[in-house]
């Protein structure tokens, strides 16, 4: 009996610390209980709120960008986790590299679309207008994990492990491009229309060299 017991102990111990060092280095961004750490900006507040332990996203337009303390809410380079749920015909995002601003659209950083079945074709795992897939990798009513990988000027997105972007950014940039571009910041998320109602739990970055 005490060696079965020892046995036990010794494999939970493995458990434990293959699951630590599978972690290690995550850090959370949302405790599921308040927006300490983040801010919404101005355009319409209401939008977001939490339930459940999730923040919920419904109404008009209005972003919640990270302002804590992690990495100063300034990320270069990082993998990035959340988990999402969007109701039918709903349309959101997930902002990289971009910095708190008042009203609009952020105008800083890249835009990963959060869509399955909303009327816009560019559907989740896009990069926004820079690199879209039509493919749908995720359903309504359903969560689904999305995997933001982001090192120098190479962007992987991921859904449930699928990828559905791997892009470098050129060197070069068309002078159209502004802001939109890699190069640090905080993350956000979008409350896009009155329509639309999303869902984002779970959330944690790793930040890498």
């Amino acid at each position: 009996m005490k060696k079965l017991s020892l046995l036990l102990c010794l494999l939970l111990s493995v458990s434990l610390a293959f699951s630590q060092k599978k972690e290690k280095g995550w850090v959370s961004l949302f405790d599921g209980k308040s927006f300490d750490g983040w801010k919404i900006n101005e355009d319409h507040p209401a939008t977001f709120s939490i339930e459940d332990g999730t923040i919920k996203v419904a109404g008009e337009r209005a972003h919640l960008f990270y302002e804590g303390k992690v990495g100063n809410h300034d990320f270069k380079n990082f993998e990035f986790k959340l988990k999402a749920k969007t109701l039918p015909g709903s349309n959101s995002g997930i902002f990289i590299h971009t910095a708190y601003q008042a009203k609009g659209w952020p105008e800083k950083g890249y835009e990963v679309q959060v869509n399955q079945t909303h009327t816009d074709w560019r559907k989740t795992g896009s990069l926004y207008g820079i690199n879209d897939v039509k493919e749908n990798f995720a359903k309504d009513n359903e969560w689904y994990e999305y995997h933001i990988i982001v090192q120098d000027k190479h962007i992987i997105i991921k859904i449930d492990d699928k990828v559905a972007v791997d892009y470098t950014e050129p060197d070069t940039l068309p002078e159209n491009r502004g802001l939109k571009r890699l190069s640090s910041g905080t993350v956000a998320l979008q409350g896009h229309d009155p329509k639309s109602i999303a869902y984002f739990k779970d959330i944690k970055i790793k930040i890498l060299k």
